[in-house]
């Protein structure tokens, strides 16, 4: 929200802050305590007859388009305050998208014909207005094709301005294969995937007219589990291991992972509101599939050395405070990778392998495939099946690490 609310007459303020917006972003506040969310479009002037004075005269033509987003006047909890963040996202995207459309409607022509667009500026546009939660894998795409141009002779001419007509088919495999070459497992394929999101949206607003992507795809065998695991031996080894200037939370917060197989997203989102203490269970709903699926609630028993680690709200928390406040993923991983050096463990560790970690451990151990995939969240068992072939993997292992038998003098 804007620093400052100079509010008008009526109860409303402008969000906006670039006095070149058209519309403009406001917002209304109405008596339940929230503020209702509008744009205010200028359209220049219009002369209006009064009959009354049979006369003419000349207004400021503005047309008000409601919505239907609210904000909370006074957040009181992290989760308000995080509401406000999106709904304010998602507003400032419209309203973007509003001024795109007015402009073509205003002036006759699309507005990708008569402007010399960079699509590396575009791309970073789309980034600053993105508000779903994998807006870090679209900043690596965008990072990756800038890499990409640098470092191919080919294109390096590209390298600080590229129309979208210039990507072409040719310099889309190139970049897979660039990518494939910068990425292990599904690290790639999933860069490829955000950026062709952006390539279908620029298409979607007729900044493009053909989509350079189609046809080409990276392929990988999604039933083969790439990451590293940790055994239950080296879990507790990381346990067991402390170091000067360790962050509590993201120790307690890894731990938990490893677990109940939470993904980063969902347990820095976790909140007391979330633990029924009595039944000794953590009930919440995956950030990834929420809204996307009917099975994107998650329940999974705790008990007691979990319910420790999670602890109670202190005096000055309450249920909806967080249960593991953390910094930024990049800090996390940082953190992360100096306790698994200080644990001697000599694995590429990252914070998702906890999620395959308790995957594999559990059903190392005996439990059922269909159990697994209930306490991943999973909708089926398409997911959950690569954790089985890492099981038989593993029991290869082992049976190739005993000596070789010698039999020639006995047969």
């Amino acid at each position: 929200m804007a620093n400052k609310k100079n509010f008008r007459c009526d109860g409303t303020y402008m969000i906006s802050t670039d006095s070149t917006d058209n519309p403009k972003l406001y917002a209304r506040v109405l008596r339940d305590g929230r503020e209702s969310l509008y744009l205010e479009y200028y359209k220049g002037y219009k002369k209006v007859f009064n009959e009354k004075t049979g006369k003419e005269s000349v207004k400021v033509d503005r047309q008000k388009e409601q919505l239907n987003l609210y904000l909370w006047t006074a957040p009181r909890t992290p989760i308000e305050r995080q509401q406000n963040k999106e709904t304010l996202e998602l507003a400032r995207m419209i309203r973007f998208e509003r001024g795109v459309q007015f402009i073509e409607d205003k002036e006759g022509y699309k507005f990708k014909k008569d402007r010399n667009i960079n699509f590396l500026d575009y791309f970073q546009v789309y980034i600053d207005n993105y508000t779903k939660k994998d807006i870090r894998m679209v900043q690596i795409a965008l990072q990756r094709f800038k890499d990409f141009l640098n470092e191919t002779p080919e294109y390096t001419k590209f390298a600080k301005s590229i129309k979208p007509e210039q990507l072409n088919k040719d310099m889309m495999l190139a970049f897979t294969e660039y990518l494939q070459s910068r990425s292990v497992g599904e690290g790639a394929k999933s860069i490829y995937q955000r950026f062709k999101k952006v390539i279908k949206y620029a298409i979607e607003h007729d900044v493009m007219t053909k989509n350079p992507c189609t046809g080409i795809v990276i392929k990988i065998d999604e039933n083969i589990l790439r990451k590293d695991v940790l055994s239950l031996e080296e879990e507790q080894a990381l346990i067991n291991t402390h170091y000067d200037g360790e962050n509590p939370n993201i120790r307690r917060a890894f731990i938990m992972c490893l677990y109940c197989g939470l993904r980063f997203c969902d347990v820095k989102d976790l909140t007391f509101a979330n633990v029924d203490y009595s039944n000794k269970l953590l009930k919440f709903e995956q950030n990834k599939t929420k809204g996307h699926s009917a099975n994107s609630g998650v329940i999974i028993p705790l008990n007691d050395g979990l319910l420790r680690l999670i602890g109670e709200p202190t005096e000055s928390q309450n249920k909806d405070s967080l249960i593991f406040p953390l910094p930024s993923y990049e800090m996390c991983l940082k953190a992360l990778k100096r306790w698994v050096k200080r644990a001697g463990i000599n694995k590429h560790i990252s914070w998702h392998c906890a999620r395959h970690s308790f995957a594999v451990n559990i059903l190392n151990n005996g439990a059922n495939i269909k159990t697994v995939a209930s306490l991943l969240g999973h909708s089926g068992l398409k997911h959950t099946e690569k954790y089985t072939r890492a099981i038989d993997r593993l029991k290869e292992d082992a049976i190739n690490s005993l000596p070789t038998l010698d039999l020639s003098t006995n047969f």
